[in-house]
């Protein structure tokens, strides 16, 4: 038995809560997962887990051999990014989940630039607006817009979207131009629905105007849990979007889109990067946060002070 490999395995069956999940995230068979638990609890002649036919949990001796387990990668992570030539270039695979046009418009176009600097850095970005479970998929972080609801993890302010609402040309000529939010629950008036994978549903907007407070729900005959298909579908005249500056800027300079309620403001989505609290904040994780961070200091600065 490989002890590394066999506390390996048994600290992802814990984050997992599933020899399944665990063997996936590790890339093993799931027999090769039970096989290394199970020698470990031999070795160590304590009982590490409580096995059902529809979950694993931990059990008390396991949970205390978990902390210190986990320690100990971290300082085995450490020892080898310790090295003179690891330090000055971090290594390895990163697993990161990004909204689909964030990725699209900003991080994927500068990944040369961040390949360039760290060429031994294997980034694995899953892309898409879904709630990833950041622990029991074994991703090392998440960025998402929004404030968190999920406490138990770590987080980082990274930037501030500011939002605007717009149009596409032809939805304005058809259904004429709103002149106050309220219009907008009108029969003739349509937004385009964005479904929040929190709930699955969509949610009012608050606007502001001279201390006036507005909660927009919206008609809409069409909804989506993508960004980008969200602003396709606007672009394509099927209603109105809120979006941020960085999705919309260049398709209102081209006109492909017009602006509404320019005297109106919507509160800024904070944008975070999050990551589960026992997860060691590696040298290649720390780089690909402070990446991140610059590249929203470009396009979404943090308005003020960061909050995270």
């Amino acid at each position: 038995m490989d002890r590394f490999d066999a506390m390996q395995a048994f600290a992802r069956v814990v984050e997992a809560g599933s020899f399944t999940k665990a063997a996936d995230t590790l890339h093993m068979s799931k027999t090769s997962v039970t096989q290394l638990v199970q020698q470990l609890e031999a070795r160590l002649r304590v009982k590490l887990l409580n096995r059902t036919t529809r979950k694993v949990n931990v059990t008390a001796d396991g949970a205390a051999y978990y902390e210190r387990v986990v320690r100990l990668l971290a300082d085995m992570d450490d020892a080898e990014t310790s090295l003179s030539s690891a330090s000055a270039s971090p290594r390895g695979r990163l697993r990161v989940d990004v909204p689909s046009p964030l990725a699209r418009m900003i991080l994927v176009p500068a990944l040369p630039a961040f390949h360039a600097r760290y060429p031994d850095i294997q980034l694995d970005m899953g892309v898409s607006d879904r709630m990833v479970d950041v622990i029991g998929e074994n991703v090392d972080c998440v960025v998402r817009g929004g404030e968190l609801t999920d406490q138990s993890l770590m987080a980082r302010r990274v930037g501030d979207l500011r939002l605007g609402v717009c149009a596409a040309p032809g939805y304005v000529e058809r259904a004429g131009t709103p002149e106050h939010p309220r219009e907008l629950e009108d029969t003739h008036h349509r937004i385009v629905g964005f479904l929040w994978s929190r709930t699955g549903k969509a949610f009012p907007y608050a606007m502001h105007r001279d201390g006036e407070r507005v909660e927009v729900q919206g008609r809409h005959v069409f909804s989506v849990d993508d960004g980008n298909a969200y602003l396709a579908a606007g672009l394509a005249g099927l209603g109105i979007l809120w979006l941020p500056d960085y999705m919309s800027r260049a398709h209102l300079a081209r006109g492909e889109l017009v602006p509404l309620f320019e005297d109106w403001h919507l509160d800024p989505m904070p944008l975070y990067v999050a990551f589960p609290p026992n997860r060691h904040v590696s040298a290649k994780l720390r780089v690909f946060i402070d990446w991140i961070a610059e590249l929203m200091a470009v396009h979404a600065p943090v308005i003020g002070r960061p909050l995270g």
